[in-house]
């Protein structure tokens, strides 16, 4: 099937077809804020818990609960919330969402024990699930169709830039105060950001103009005038799939779907093994973790140039390209930071190169799923890529700390670990993945 090429008065193809303007870039950069609250989230609550354990007299698999619950929270949250961004609007859906993650944040300070905490971290991570659906859809949506895939690589980012700023803020605030200020802090943060949407962040137009709704065209050339774009004339319908969970494993997409959450899930096996594990490894090396963190500062310092270099370059190089090439530099990464010598300098451009290949391909697959998913199945699409794939996520740490375990070392168990992401880029290589008909 080709393409569909709509009308040049249509407002799908006057944002897909001009310049971007001021307020859409803005609006893509809430959507990076917004994903820097994931990564501030999941590295805040490593730097609490051991606040945490010390207060409440609670052993280390107590605390593995309590960090493996949050992930947990955001599984369900993709494949459950997720999909209702394209049934109520990206808008509704990150509102709602920033609801739930201050209202879990806040009352995290609060908890009184592992069993309520871990319930308000599956809470908090039922939110950051479900919004990453829907701003991975938004920022595709606000981008004209040459900067589609840097608008989302801008915002995936914001993952690791969160991370480091989560990173340095929960050490500042442990130096004076306990590990319930790093909850209220990001309550605070996710608070502040509900103004910023209503004001800043207009409802998607490619979301609106699949509604059908008899007031639709008239609701999008508000927006466009926000936006300082031209007025659209017309809005023609187009037989899209509806949202669905079901339409993802139906017809065109059943193979697309299984093939990106296979590729997801092998490659964030690998990503989060790097990430969960660096720092310990590090240690092991004789180094004091304050100076191991340093290495996860690289890593995630690597991971936002990474993301936006991928981004800038997918126009002139190919996005399927860079992304195999990126995902297999990045099993290669890893199994090179398992035996690179124990000079503190070497550990931090080894974890720059990887945090720069790893995140890299994740900032490409999220922009792949932008690009092969209709507008009405965007964010279902996302969430259940995302959801399936996070399996692999938490399987990752586990299979490497069995290993640790069994005596393998740092550069067999990175070697083995590695070959997620080449086995992630050897199924895409096997798949052929085309853009939906109506983005061209």
């Amino acid at each position: 099937m080709s393409s569909i090429t709509l009308p040049a008065d249509d407002p799908r193809s006057i944002l897909a077809d001009r310049p971007m303007r001021l307020p859409q870039v803005v609006a893509i950069f809430i959507c990076f804020l917004l994903n820097a609250l994931d990564g501030f989230d999941v590295l805040a609550v490593t730097f609490a818990a051991p606040g945490i354990a010390k207060d409440w007299g609670v052993d280390p698999s107590m605390i593995g609960i309590i960090v493996s619950t949050g992930l947990v929270g955001m599984v369900i949250g993709s494949l459950t919330l997720g999909q209702l961004a394209d049934r109520i609007g990206r808008r509704r859906q990150i509102l709602l969402c920033l609801v739930i993650m201050t209202f879990g944040m806040l009352a995290s300070a609060f908890a009184t024990g592992v069993v309520m905490l871990s319930i308000l971290r599956i809470l908090t991570g039922l939110g950051l699930g479900a919004m990453l659906a829907a701003i991975n859809a938004m920022s595709a949506e606000f981008a004209n169709r040459r900067r589609r895939d840097l608008a989302v690589s801008i915002m995936a980012a914001g993952y690791p830039v969160g991370g480091i700023i989560g990173g340095w803020g929960a050490a500042q605030l442990l130096r004076t105060d306990g590990w319930e200020a790093i909850f209220l802090f990001g309550a605070g943060a996710t608070a502040l950001m509900i103004p910023l949407v209503l004001i800043f962040l207009p409802e998607s137009i490619g979301w609106l103009a699949t509604r059908g709704a008899p007031d639709a065209l008239a609701k999008i050339n508000v927006i466009l005038r926000r936006l300082g774009q031209p007025q659209a004339a017309q809005l023609v319908a187009l037989n899209l799939p509806k949202a669905s969970m079901r339409a993802l494993f139906l017809d065109r997409y059943r193979v697309i779907t299984i093939a990106l959450i296979i590729v997801y899930g092998l490659h964030m096996m690998t990503f989060y093994y790097a990430l969960g594990w660096a720092p310990s490894l590090v240690v092991d090396l004789g180094f004091d973790p304050s100076r191991a963190s340093i290495v996860s500062v690289f890593m995630n310092m690597g991971g936002a140039i990474g993301g936006l270099t991928l981004g800038f370059l997918s126009p002139w190089l190919g996005l399927r390209r860079l992304l195999l090439l990126a995902m297999a530099g990045a099993g290669i990464a890893v199994a090179v930071f398992g035996v690179v010598p124990g000079d503190f300098l070497w550990l931090q451009i080894a974890a720059f190169v990887l945090g720069f290949l790893a995140n890299g391909s994740v900032v490409g697959l999220y922009a792949l799923i932008a690009n092969v998913f209709p507008t009405t199945l965007r964010a279902t699409g996302t969430g259940a890529v995302i959801g399936f794939g996070r399996f692999g996520a938490a399987l990752g740490p586990f299979l490497a700390g069995q290993l640790l375990a069994a005596g393998a070392g740092r550069g067999l168990t990175s070697l083995l670990l590695g070959l997620g992401s080449l086995g992630a880029a050897a199924v895409l290589l096997a798949v052929q993945m085309r853009n939906a008909d109506e983005n061209g």
